[in-house]
């Protein structure tokens, strides 16, 4: 089954994807205000330069924005103005790359209150898994991705692929000449796996990069890829937003976001009453993987200026299902 959430039928998408529709040098501190019913946590650039201003604009936040007795009454308007201040704070601070060195204890800090370390164990196990179950998923979701992946054929050399895991998506798209391919995962035990299958897929490997990090905090210039790849990304992220704020600051101008998602069935059917109770479970043993994330939504509230997707079902991945496929223009 196919299901439309496009604004306009995009010319830049093969037939069978067009439908209609009726519908910087800087680092990063994290600070998180908590009370009975919000959390909010809110990463504010630390320029290297201006020490003085950053206290200053931490002093700020807790003083005057956070604390509880900022004043407001209990009639709601406290929890509607939180978000709202800092959601405008927020897009009121220019978006800078950090610079990415796996010894900086600020990058590092903000990843890990992100995403919390796992032993090394778990992760090995985690990526031995996933490039096991790859090999049963590949071959029904190989047409989507060669419909998808298509599209950046000789119209994308700098590529980021956002939770590459063992990189099974680099066999559709980092075989043509000139193309650059940086791969960012959460797990480093990844990183063996997403190289051999570099090799495999014909990218050099003085072509493909691998950098330790998360979604919500790229270490990537602004602007500076042709396109983003992410495929079962979004379910596992802590913050989906953030996280697709950050695939459309690092896309160049009409830069393309290429994503495949997996979402919660719908209301009422068996397989949303199972991903209901298993929900929890998968979270715990698949590294925070939710089986009910509204991905739909989020892709579609992210402000890109163009968004097709369609929704089919793949039999083998059960719990998993259904999946989301489509493209984003920045």
């Amino acid at each position: 089954m196919t299901h439309s959430t496009s604004l306009t039928t995009l010319s830049f998408l093969p037939k069978s994807l067009q439908f209609s529709t009726k519908t910087s040098a800087t680092q990063f501190k994290s600070f998180t205000y908590n009370n009975n019913d919000t959390r909010i946590n809110l990463n504010i650039q630390r320029q290297a330069k201006s020490k003085t201003s950053q206290n200053n604009i931490k002093q700020f936040l807790i003083t005057s924005i956070y604390s509880k007795s900022c004043g407001f009454c209990k009639c709601g308007r406290r929890y509607f103005l939180v978000p709202t201040i800092s959601t405008t704070l927020f897009l009121s601070f220019p978006s800078f790359a950090l610079e990415f060195d796996p010894n900086n204890p600020h990058y590092m800090d903000a990843m890990n209150d992100i995403r919390a370390p796992k032993a090394d164990w778990y992760e090995e196990l985690f990526a031995s898994v996933m490039n096991m179950s790859m090999k049963v998923y590949e071959p029904e979701i190989g047409r989507y991705k060669r419909e998808l992946f298509s599209e950046l054929k000789g119209q994308a050399k700098e590529i980021l692929e956002v939770g590459i895991g063992t990189g099974p998506n680099l066999k559709y798209y980092a075989s043509d000449d000139g193309v650059h391919v940086i791969g960012v995962d959460p797990n480093r035990k990844m990183e063996k796996y997403a190289r051999k299958a570099a090799d495999a897929a014909g990218l050099a490997q003085a072509n493909f990069d691998f950098i330790h990090a998360v979604g919500e905090i790229l270490p990537v210039k602004d602007a500076s890829v042709d396109a983003v790849i992410g495929t079962l990304v979004l379910c596992s992220v802590k913050d989906v937003s953030r996280t697709l704020q950050e695939v459309k600051r690092v896309l160049k101008p009409g830069g393309l976001y290429v994503f495949i998602e997996h979402v919660g069935a719908q209301d009422g059917t068996f397989l949303r009453l199972a991903q209901n109770i298993l929900n929890s479970v998968q979270q715990l043993v698949a590294d925070n993987c939710h089986l009910t994330r509204d991905s739909k939504r989020y892709i579609s509230e992210a402000g890109f200026s163009e968004v097709t997707s369609n929704i089919t079902s793949i039999p083998k991945a059960f719990l998993v299902n259904p999946q989301l496929y489509g493209i984003a223009r920045k």
